[in-house]
């Protein structure tokens, strides 16, 4: 069976002639070699790849300097500002000696040079998913290439995405092979991999919550130096109040104040390089011995337990290194390996360097080593560029935990909440009004409790380490089986980066009591939300698939004498791919009448970041034909936007009648093939081979006849999408089920607990269906059922 023929699909306007649209549709129709049973129609074929800029496609050094420059200001707020606090997080009980800080600085570089530097810069941001990153984006590349997602709704047609294949760039199939096979017949390791991927975004999460409140009462921290009169209760005050205003303006979106953000963090970065020169070359140049490793086991030797113990402030200086990864949707691989080589890494290298020359001089400052190394005349610019900094710090990890949250939700993963799109020009800007309100209010809670930046720096190590450690298990899963590197090499990748952070998360560990067991006990409860909305949600789902409406009964309730015909449109919404919901016959026994057009519409997420419009609609029509009624799976990438309910519905209409005209000329062009009644069910559907040609079979029922089988449709193509353009103008109903989820009376005490109550509490306050999908009230009808799982 040959491969189908790769085209491009433009969307066509009702002006388009019938020459042409056949013409088209010749090009295509050996795309129906990839029908299998129970599948729909591949309404679209292979068309370019739609990459962000810089993924997919050349681009020329002007523009990759200009994207590198914008990622200045977007990904690395959080890392940059790392200077304010890491030497006082480090050093809790001061200086004992001044050979300890040639080897904490020399922790510092190896750390940098260790991890951001050589493990995320050169190794893991090859790891995107079409140009997206983050923990979700290995999570589908692993999903992509092996079927361990715990919801059963993977279909032929989703690997001829244009965004769905992957390269491999090594030959080593069998051991690629055994660990698929392993993956996909282990029920254990699928939910492992699930939980790893929540436990990552779940700690990305306590980032978010958490970067705030340390980059804002370290920058604010800073006006005693000026104010000496204020104590640390009205610093901590300013700070919530600040925390308060930045909440508030979220709604508005990052775009309008984005153009702000890369001058200004390029200008903080100016300002600890020159200052870190400035103090280098003022109080101590010997610091730079720091860049022989020796010193880094002299300070062990010297300190044991307390230089390990001092490994979980250390580590602070590598905070918002997973931003790289995460926001490299917005951004190319060069652009960021660019800014972060060229101006980042340098500057925070002079910058913790000048930090050590002037301890060395002034060991007693180490409690607020950052402004007491600030040249007196320099002080207020750079208090005032501290403090913008520490904002786009917090707002970076903010945006990021909108997006990420926005992942987990197109996946399944996470309760139904509002989505707001705040920029036209970045997909990736996303606004959530819930989650916004709970982290400020989280933040506000963090820093009254906290109080200084010592304490919430406990807190603060281990959500990094954990993520990072996360991405180490995940990207060593995917160079054996996805990118079938030597073993040798994934040997020391694991060894010396999973090796490296394991030895910094035991240390940060060490912390739990002082503070660090605030980003776990909200991970806990993050992952009971996300593992308790994804377990219902499975199991929801499987048991519509068992209860699925068969095709006989399906004729019995269109058949009904009873049943009446309305004008208009009706869309049915259900989570189901592979068939008709049982939550059909449950309408059609309370409201007894169906539209003069009925859609099956289910909403899809697929595991790559972006669907190319022309590839997002499948369709396939159920029977019987003169009924009207079509089953339509809309795909999106966990980064695409739903549209609004006009465009959506006048998207749907124009690819069905797309559809429509490419299932008629092929019924014009490809001789049927007479059929029994039996052979309607989807066991018998088939494509039928002949001559090498590929034959899917067309069958419609008469209404006066149940046994008469009538080849083609029950008018021609162009009156069919009159038709339906006649139902489409006289409006769209959305239907949609107000599910009640249930545990089966013989099930155990925590099923009944997890159901029962965990998840309609959930459920219950969080967004309803409609909210998500933009349904306008006045064209919804709802329904309620009861499922018992």
């Amino acid at each position: 069976m040959g491969d189908p023929v790769q085209t491009n699909v433009e969307e066509k306007d009702e002006e388009i002639e019938r020459t042409d649209s056949q013409r088209t549709l010749k090009d295509r129709k050996f795309s129906y070699g990839k029908l299998r049973v129970d599948s729909l129609h591949l309404e679209a074929g292979r068309v370019s790849s739609a990459h962000p800029l810089g993924h997919g496609a050349k681009v020329n050094w002007g523009r990759t300097l200009s994207l590198a420059f914008q990622s200045i200001g977007v990904i690395y707020g959080d890392v940059g500002t790392s200077p304010l606090y890491v030497y006082s997080s480090t050093f809790l009980n001061g200086i004992r000696d001044k050979e300890d800080i040639l080897g904490v600085l020399s922790l510092i570089i190896y750390t940098l040079l260790l991890i951001p530097f050589i493990k995320y810069v050169f190794i893991v941001l090859w790891a995107n998913d079409n140009g997206d990153g983050g923990t979700f984006a290995l999570y589908s590349l692993i999903c992509r290439n092996a079927k361990v997602s715990l919801i059963p709704n993977q279909q032929p047609e989703d690997t001829e995405l244009s965004n769905y294949r992957l390269e491999t760039p090594t030959n080593q199939f069998k051991r690629a092979q055994k660990i698929k096979q392993t993956l996909e017949n282990s029920k254990g390791a699928k939910i492992m991999l699930f939980l790893l991927a929540i436990l990552g975004t779940s700690m990305v999460i306590g980032d978010g919550v958490l970067t705030p409140c340390i980059s804002v009462l370290s920058a604010v921290g800073g006006i005693k130096e000026s104010a000496t009169s204020l104590t640390q209760g009205k610093i901590v005050i300013i700070s919530v109040v600040i925390l308060i205003l930045l909440f508030s303006v979220q709604r508005f979106g990052t775009d309008k104040v984005g153009h702000s953000f890369a001058p200004i963090i390029l200008l903080w970065f100016s300002f600890i390089s020159m200052i870190g020169l400035y103090n280098i070359f003022k109080h101590d140049v010997r610091v730079l011995r720091a860049f022989n490793p020796k010193y880094i086991i002299d300070y062990f030797k010297r300190n044991g337990k307390d230089g390990w113990i001092s490994l979980g402030g250390i580590v602070l200086c590598i905070t918002g290194t997973e931003a790289m990864f995460a926001d490299l949707g917005h951004f190319s691989v060069m652009a960021v390996q660019i800014s972060f080589t060229t101006i980042v890494l340098p500057s925070l290298l002079c910058a913790y360097t000048g930090q050590a020359a002037y301890l060395t001089k002034f060991p007693e400052h180490v409690g607020d080593t950052f402004y007491k190394s600030t040249p007196h005349k320099v002080y207020w610019p750079m208090f005032i560029v501290a403090v913008l900094a520490a904002i786009i710090a917090s707002q970076a990890m903010i945006s990021g935990t909108f997006a990420i949250i926005s992942q987990s939700l197109s996946l399944g993963c996470f309760p139904r909440v509002k989505v707001v799109h705040t920029s036209s020009k970045y997909e990736g800007q996303v606004y959530i009004p819930e989650i916004n309100y709970g982290i400020m209010i989280a933040c506000v809670i963090v820093t009254i409790g906290f109080q200084t930046t010592d304490k919430i720096g406990n807190a603060y190590g281990i959500a990094v380490v954990a993520v990072m450690v996360i991405t180490t298990s995940l990207l060593t899963l995917i160079m054996l089986m996805i990118w079938k590197t030597n073993i040798l090499i994934i040997g020391l990748f694991f060894l010396v980066f999973g090796g490296s952070e394991l030895i910094y998360l035991s240390s940060v560990l060490e912390k739990f009591i002082q503070g660090g067991y605030f980003p776990l006990a909200v991970s806990l409860v993050l992952i009971i939300i996300m593992g308790v909305w994804h377990y219902v949600y499975r199991k929801r789902y499987m048991f519509e698939l068992q209860n699925k409406v068969s095709n006989s009964h399906m004729r019995d309730l269109v058949m009904k004498q009873d049943l009446k015909k309305l004008p208009g449109m009706g869309f049915l919404y259900s989570e189901l791919v592979q068939g008709i919901p049982p939550i059909f016959p449950h309408f059609i026994s309370n409201i007894p009448f169906i539209h003069s057009v009925l859609v099956f519409v289910s909403i899809k997420a697929i595991p790559i970041s972006k669907v190319a419009v022309e590839e997002r609609f499948l369709f396939r029509q159920v029977e019987p034909r003169e009924c009207r009624m079509f089953r339509c799976v809309v795909r999106y990438g966990y980064n695409d936007v739903i549209e609004e309910h006009d465009e959506f519905e006048r998207l749907l209409v124009e690819h069905l009648k797309g559809f429509i005209r490419q299932e008629q000329f092929f019924i014009d062009n490809v001789p049927t093939e007479q059929t029994t009644p039996s052979s309607l069910e989807p066991k018998d559907m088939k494509p039928h081979v002949s001559s090498g040609t590929i034959h899917p079979r067309v069958e419609t029922r008469s209404a006066n006849s149940s046994s008469r089988i009538i080849s083609g449709p029950i008018q021609g193509a162009e009156e069919e999408i009159q038709f339906i353009q006649a139902a489409f103008d006289k409006g769209v109903v959305y239907l949609l089920s107000e599910t009640e989820v249930v545990a089966e009376q013989n099930s155990s005490i925590v099923k009944k607990i997890v159901i029962n109550y965990v998840y309609n509490f959930i459920r219950r306050n969080f967004r309803q269906g409609e909210n998500i999908l933009s349904v306008p009230h006045q064209k919804l009808v709802r329904v309620g059922m009861t499922y018992e799982i």
